[in-house]
């Protein structure tokens, strides 16, 4: 047995030791680190040849493994812009220069500039939402991605386009007779303007409509009389399709503002015998109203809310994966990027194949469990110390054996 070999072998266990308590002094500063994954030491023999009569001790190495993949228990807030992940996959943000990286960190905050920044200071990327499709996925890389931006997005105001007015036109009236009813729209600058439809019977199963808006007791007309007909059962059968489509009124009418065509859909629209009746009235567009706060669903859409209740989707978050989350490269600020050894990079959104949903008003806590490091901390210690007494061990019977000479 070689004395050197022992000591050296006692030296490697020591250097084990100690990587262990280095990564227990990480795990526990980081226990309150949000999407924090601990870190954990690997052991492995190396076994030196021996001869039959003499044996010689060989050493350890050690690797750190990060539970990337472990998913935290969640913490909830009263932020909507806190987020995390429940399930696989990581959020991607960007430090500024163009380089995107992977994080379970969901610390997110709105800045001056209207973007989403974490704890770190790196912004979260997504896609400009779209209501008639899915944003196209590029599977091994990052274009498309923006940043969120919702700047800009302050006092809005959206003209109306469309609308429906479904009414009963009773049928034991006699011919003249007249009936109004009003629909609010909404101008280019969020302004309110009320146009009054007017029924007037002409014939059996004949009714005429027309529409006029006030300019301050001055009739303008946005409607010329068009003809309804019905059939002996009462149903609209003309105009065919059962809509009406108003003259747009420019801004010399309204200061400045203009008031679009407006489709308005008649179906439904019904010759009985019974009183004049208007079942459903109501134009689309909004009037100029303010942000009221931020909505994100798990599906990662993010929402703007207005004070007059609006809700308008403006972004979707994106999300990516690999197929070795355990193998990515650990960066600081609590970030990951691809490795060699960790696969490509796969982007997706939540709710999709492979990918976890978004929690609003929530984050991911550290897996790190407080009680299990302090447990490792004293095998560590305990087992630094054996390794110290082989090599005390070992120098003492060394300097017996220089002493046999004496």
């Amino acid at each position: 047995m070689s004395l050197y070999g022992s000591m050296r072998t006692a030296v490697s266990g020591m250097n084990g030791q100690a990587n262990m308590l280095s990564t227990v002094a990480d795990n526990i500063a980081n226990s309150s680190t949000t999407g924090y994954k601990k870190a954990s030491v690997q052991f492995s023999s190396m076994v030196l040849p021996s001869t039959s009569g003499t044996y010689n001790s060989g050493s350890i190495e050690t690797k750190v493994a990060y539970g990337i993949s472990q998913q935290g228990s969640l913490s909830y807030t009263s932020s909507d812009t806190d987020l995390a992940i429940n399930g696989d996959g990581f959020f991607i943000v960007n430090n500024g220069d163009g380089s995107n990286y992977l994080t379970r960190a969901g610390s997110f905050t709105i800045q001056d500039d209207g973007t989403l920044q974490n704890a770190s200071g790196y912004t979260l990327m997504g896609y400009e939402y779209s209501s008639t499709e899915d944003p196209t996925i590029v599977v091994n890389g990052y274009d498309g991605l923006s940043p969120i931006d919702l700047s800009g997005l302050g006092i809005s105001a959206t003209a109306s386009t469309t609308g429906s007015l479904v009414s009963n036109l009773p049928s034991t009236e006699p011919d003249g007779f007249s009936q109004s009813t009003s629909l609010v729209a909404y101008d280019s600058q969020g302004n309110s303007r009320l146009l009054t439809f007017t029924y007037t019977k002409t014939a059996d199963n004949e009714w005429s409509v027309e529409a006029s808006y006030d300019d301050e007791g001055t009739p303008v007309q946005v409607l010329a009389p068009t003809t309804l007909t019905f059939d002996v059962d009462g149903t609209l059968i003309s105009p065919d399709p059962a809509e009406l489509v108003t003259d747009s009124i420019d801004s010399t009418v309204l200061d400045g503002a203009e008031l679009p065509q407006l489709t308005i859909d008649l179906g439904n629209t019904t010759q009985l015998a019974s009183d004049f009746a208007v079942t459903t009235g109501e134009v689309d567009g909004n009037a100029a109203s303010a942000v009221s706060g931020y909505d994100i669903d798990s599906d990662g859409i993010v929402s703007v809310i207005y004070e007059n209740g609006d809700v308008v989707p403006t972004y979707r978050i994106a999300m990516a994966n690999v197929q070795s989350p355990n193998n990515l490269t650990v960066e600081s600020g609590n970030l990951y990027s691809q490795s060699s050894t960790s696969g490509v990079v796969v982007l997706g959104y939540a709710g999709s194949s492979g990918f976890g949903e978004i929690i609003s008003g929530a984050l991911e806590d550290s897996t790190v469990d407080t009680a299990t490091e302090l447990t490792n901390m004293i095998a560590a210690q305990r087992n630094y110390t054996a390794n110290s007494k082989v090599f005390q061990t070992g120098s003492e019977l060394l300097d017996t054996l220089v002493n046999l000479k004496r």
